[in-house]
């Protein structure tokens, strides 16, 4: 029996999201919210974390951690963060790099194969808006994501010793 209402509009057909943006974006937050939750709170990073592990822990601020691995090369630029939190294979450490001109994350690939790191696998998140890549060697582990906000590229490692 017809009811006299007009047949519902099919919804328009959304575009699929790709894994890719997602994951960029997911660890841009990540990173973003481990450096700037603390600071907007107005805590001491550095004390809380030593009293949460019972020390080991270097909050270098605008600065690289006097004991990030000499061998991994950082991109040209201003150091806005850096951490090293841990000992031995705990050890983990984070750079905040601010670069301006191009999409830095083809040359930081380029630097990091240069000094006898490899692609992890496939795993490839980069595109011209910035990304994400994976890179290891015997030793470490490098995870570099790469952003544009501001006019400039936001640009942070994070280092990890591989288990022996």
């Amino acid at each position: 029996m017809p009811s006299g209402r007009a047949p519902a509009a099919a919804a328009p057909a959304r575009a699929p999201l790709t894994r890719r943006p997602r994951l960029a974006a997911v660890g841009a937050a990540i990173a973003i919210g481990l450096l700037a939750a603390p600071a907007l709170a107005g805590c001491s990073v550095q004390g809380i974390v030593k009293n949460a592990t019972g020390g080991n822990v270097d909050i270098g601020g605008a600065s690289v951690p006097s004991d990030f691995p000499k061998r991994i090369p950082l991109v040209d630029g201003t150091v806005v963060a850096g951490a090293g939190l841990g000992t031995g294979e705990d050890k983990v450490w984070n750079v905040t790099v601010r670069v301006s001109g191009q999409n830095p994350l083809p040359g930081i690939k380029d630097q990091l194969t240069g000094a006898g790191f490899a692609a992890e696998g496939d795993l490839d998140l980069s595109g011209e808006d910035g990304g994400t890549v994976f890179l290891s060697d015997d030793d470490y582990g490098v995870t570099v994501l790469a952003g544009k906000t501001d006019g400039a590229w936001s640009v942070n490692y994070t280092v990890t010793p591989k288990a022996k």
